[in-house]
């Protein structure tokens, strides 16, 4: 052992705030629970589609390249790209989708949206201390998952801690955490949507963006049709939105970044200091219709999709006629909050498979 060594009690800490957030939210039962949650594709169609999890992962590594580049808090960014997606249900959007209609239809105005749940599991619904609930992390955490995406202003959100004031922007390191998940799952959906046969390069090819990704591509030696050509093709969409928002937040981010008050008081009605050149976002924007049409509606797709949506449909149904299903630390949740707001809690936390496992031990059938 070297002589300088040093021990640390259990009193000291010799991480910094956000570094020892990102380890409260790396050893949550949430986080863990996100390799079996659907990004697109439902995780058990094959090992190799992008999880809940694997998306997460990837908005991490975009998100702290781009703080570093741009000199932010790359420990910051790190967090919140690991933190944003903890309150997805199981089967994507469609599952969150279908316990928001359950929840209005059952009284509940509120009802549930994915970045709100993702801020109520880090602040309530993960119980690590006796004192108190949720993982006690940071206002910077908090902040950056619950202003994820732009505009921060929701229904769903009025009444919250004043602190959090949505009328203002969060740390420059949260919007780029919104902009490194737009690279993300746009990148990896093309991915995974190639290797599934859902989408092709001739689909692709019609659109000016990847017409830019194609001709970088080509300079590198590797040509349409060969098997390394979607591998390349993803990493240089990726390269092309990470070099473009770089240059383009550079003179913005640098105004901003050494003084966190300033950030922290401008109206969430001016131009973000970060972000895509003009070109780039336009066409991103056209390149994700495109993907919405081909890809995200396909029918083999729908078909998985609205089959989860029947289970949790079918889940919530059972629960709310019969609570006896529920396990007991659910049910005594019922004194301290709605019934409805527990059931849709519990549903929100399942994986894909441990939701279709309780449906058929429920309904003792198979979707």
């Amino acid at each position: 052992m070297k002589a300088n060594a040093r021990f640390f009690s259990f009193e000291e800490d010799f991480r910094d705030p956000y570094a020892r957030d990102r380890d409260r939210v790396l050893h949550c039962s949430s986080f863990r629970r996100l390799e079996y949650k659907t990004q697109v594709f439902l995780n058990h169609e094959g090992d190799y589609f992008r999880t809940r999890l694997t998306h997460s992962l990837e908005v991490s590594q975009i998100g702290r390249t781009l703080s570093r580049m741009l000199k932010l808090n790359e420990t910051l960014a790190e967090v919140i790209a690991l933190s944003h997606d903890l309150g997805h249900t199981p089967f994507g959007h469609v599952g969150g989708d279908e316990l928001d209609r359950l929840l209005r239809e059952d009284g509940r105005p509120l009802g549930f949206e994915h970045n709100f749940q993702s801020f109520r599991v880090l602040t309530k619904l993960e119980k690590r201390y006796k004192e108190f609930d949720g993982l006690n992390l940071t206002f910077a955490t908090l902040e950056g998952v619950l202003k994820h995406s732009y505009p921060y202003k929701k229904p769903f959100l009025e009444g919250l801690d004043s602190r959090f004031d949505l009328e203002k922007h969060p740390s420059l390191e949260a919007m780029v955490v919104d902009h490194a998940d737009e690279i993300a799952y746009t990148s990896h959906d093309i991915d995974d949507g190639i290797k599934y046969g859902l989408i092709t390069f001739d689909d692709l090819l019609q659109d000016p963006l990847c017409l830019r990704v194609d001709e970088k591509v080509q300079t590198e030696g590797v040509q349409r049709g060969e098997k390394l050509y979607r591998h390349r093709f993803v990493a240089g969409l990726i390269k092309l939105l990470v070099e473009d928002f770089i240059h383009n937040s550079s003179e913005g981010a640098e105004k901003f970044r050494q003084d966190v008050p300033i950030v922290a008081s401008m109206d969430s009605q001016e131009k973000l200091p970060v972000g895509f050149s003009k070109e780039t976002a336009t066409q991103l924007k056209v390149l994700k219709k495109l993907l919405f049409s081909k890809l995200y509606t396909h029918e083999k797709i729908a078909r998985k999709m609205y089959a989860g949506k029947q289970c949790i449909k079918g889940l919530y149904k059972a629960f709310r006629e019969d609570t006896d299903l529920l396990p007991p630390h659910q049910k005594e949740l019922f004194e301290v909050r709605k019934k409805e707001r527990v059931i849709a809690d519990y549903i929100a936390a399942m994986t894909d498979r441990y939701a279709m496992k309780t449906y058929h031990e429920v309904y003792g059938l198979s979707l």
